[in-house]
């Protein structure tokens, strides 16, 4: 049985995700930013400054890649 804040939590979740494409962009782009930071400085032994610089490339567009995604999702999938 779920209480009201674990309902709250899935409803806030299933309208962000029939929501704004920018939203969830910008979501997924933050995540990827920290998840390639802490890998680049793993696995080169760099600075998290030098791991973040590097970082941003790549996330960045998968970020705009998922943002095209999901606007596309939604245009076809309603």
């Amino acid at each position: 049985m779920k209480n009201e804040v674990q309902v709250g939590i899935f409803e806030v979740i299933k309208n962000l995700l029939k929501g704004n494409s920018v939203v969830l962009a910008v979501i997924y782009t933050m995540g990827h930013f920290v998840i390639a930071m802490t890998v680049v400085s793993i696995m080169t032994d760099a600075s998290i400054w030098e791991a973040g610089a590097v970082a941003l490339v790549e996330p960045s567009l998968n970020g705009l890649w998922f943002y095209a995604l999901h606007s596309l999702w939604k245009k076809y999938n309603t």
